[in-house]
């Protein structure tokens, strides 16, 4: 359900563009995302710390989208907010506490390395979807970038998850038939 609620905002900002403009689906997604985070805290009593930067984010960047009339703020914040994903797996590796591990290895026990590989992974995978957005943006017409946003993204993180998933089982360690 969570994971429902992190989509309608950028169905949202899909639909109107497709209907309207980029300002009208601007404006349309700071509400959403507003409403979304709302809504997240209303349902579960906790809001991840990167949906308040990506909802602040959007707000500041989707308003100085519609107050200087100007996409390229709501380019801007795309990247940002990989950049900011990115640094702060470096940040967390730096600390010796990598981000991925912290989430996932209550479920998962693998090595320290496998840990460092997988984070650094998306440390490069962050990074370079931040280059192609503003590569996208700005050699491309408004209409391919935004596809590339709402869908282009999506499904590269999809196939990475899975990448990643396909890595993490090929370290898992092996369970022993030693009860037979």
């Amino acid at each position: 359900m969570k994971q429902l609620i992190d989509f309608i905002p950028l169905i949202i900002f899909f639909a109107l563009y497709k209907f309207y403009d980029i300002y009208v689906a601007t404006g349309a997604l700071i509400i959403a995302t507003l409403i979304q985070v709302a809504l997240v805290w209303a349902l579960y009593r906790k809001v991840e710390k990167m949906q308040i930067v990506t909802a602040a984010l959007v707000a500041v960047f989707g308003g100085m989208t519609l107050f200087f009339h100007d996409d390229n703020f709501i380019k801007w914040k795309v990247t940002i907010v990989y950049v900011l994903f990115a640094v702060g797996l470096v940040a967390s590796e730096l600390m010796g506490k990598p981000l991925i591990k912290s989430m996932l290895s209550k479920e998962l026990d693998l090595p320290d390395r496998v840990w460092r590989t997988i984070n650094w992974a998306w440390v490069s995978f962050f990074s370079v979807l931040a280059g192609v957005n503003i590569y996208v943006a700005y050699s491309m017409p408004l209409d391919v970038w935004v596809n590339f946003k709402v869908f282009g993204t999506m499904i590269l993180t999809f196939l990475y998850l899975i990448a990643t998933g396909i890595y993490i089982y090929r370290h898992m360690p092996k369970e022993s038939n030693s009860d037979q």
